[in-house]
């Protein structure tokens, strides 16, 4: 007669037999992933009066990379237009440097992060925004202000079928979409606050660039500092229809991590950064990204900015108008 130790272990190796083997997270088969991609190599399809198909591509799945170069008078004023899933009117519609985080044609390089930069002259720059689709995916270009003639051009563009998009370590819906929303040459008034999205529905705030300029020179030197302080303006979200806003800044510079009003000039990390500074022109330009400070939102989303601001019921130093553009990335679904 067996043990009553033998006993339990022959008991045990039986029922082991019969059970299923164990499966780990790490051993499922992940959803099929499929690179795929194209370049352009100094080629001329560009032209002022129509656009050129730059890639097409039928699935599901997220661009993850584009590079652009060549170099003519005014590439930075290129659009390049993102039709994701059939749309007729791009959802993306950029021009090459703003959408890269870059205002007032600023040819300033090298600089570069993870999700963008520009290393070389012209219209070199690139991005690894994260853009998802499930049907289809169309990126065209076209010359725009200041350009003429079919300039040579030089493109990568590549992505991922099935891949799913993250930010703050949240992986989004898959009905997800990037959607830019701009704003474009506005003009606001000293202590106005104005709008540069407000749209319906949830989703998450990915990315802000804005390139903007005071309009007033002071005749006195010493007091030009002035002419600068449109930048106390501070950044509000107001979410869900909410009355009172979520402050995303104390003043303008702030919300792109600067502080003094630039006062120590140009950078770039991977939250912000400073792609154009003049302040004798009273203008800079500057990105913002929420990929790892995110911003959800539901029932809908009114970003704003006041061009100088109040304290105490008191405007703020002697603020003047200012021009601004600017473009939004949402992830909405």
């Amino acid at each position: 007669m067996p043990s009553t130790t033998q006993y339990f272990l022959r008991m045990l190796t039986l029922v082991a037999c019969a059970l299923p083997p164990v499966v780990h997270a790490a051993d499922v088969a992940p959803v099929p992933l499929k690179t795929f991609g194209t370049v352009g190599k100094q080629v001329t399809p560009l032209s002022v009066e129509r656009e050129a198909d730059l890639f097409n591509y039928t699935g599901k799945g997220c661009l993850t990379h584009m590079w652009f170069g060549g170099g003519w008078p005014g590439c930075e004023h290129t659009r390049i237009r993102i039709y994701v899933d059939g749309e007729t009117n791009a959802s993306i519609d950029m021009e090459l440097f703003l959408g890269h985080g870059i205002g007032f044609g600023d040819q300033s390089s090298p600089w570069g992060i993870a999700r963008m930069g520009k290393i070389g002259t012209g219209t070199n720059v690139y991005d690894t925004y994260r853009i998802p689709f499930g049907e289809s995916v169309r990126v065209t270009a076209q010359l725009g202000e200041g350009a003429s003639g079919h300039p040579q051009f030089w493109w990568i563009i590549r992505g991922t079928e099935n891949l799913r998009v993250e930010i703050g370590g949240v992986t989004l819906p898959e009905k997800a979409r990037l959607r830019l929303h701009k704003l474009v040459n506005y003009t606001a008034k000293p202590l106005e606050e104005f709008a540069l999205c407000d749209v319906r529905g949830s989703g998450a705030l990915y990315q802000v660039t804005m390139a903007a300029k005071g309009l007033r020179t002071l005749p006195d030197e010493k007091q030009r500092w002035q002419d600068l302080s449109f930048m106390e303006g501070c950044m509000r979200a107001y979410i869900g229809g909410a009355p009172k806003p979520l402050m995303l800044s104390s003043g303008l510079e702030d919300y792109f991590l600067g502080t003094y009003y630039f006062n120590r000039g140009r950078y770039s990390n991977p939250v912000a950064g400073l792609t154009h500074f003049e302040p004798s022109k009273n203008e800079f330009s500057a990105y913002r990204l929420h990929d790892d400070d995110p911003v959800f939102y539901q029932d809908g989303l009114r970003l704003t900015c006041r061009c100088g601001e109040e304290l105490d019921g008191r405007m703020m130093f002697d603020c003047p108008p200012a021009n601004y553009t600017t473009y939004v990335w949402l992830y909405q679904w």
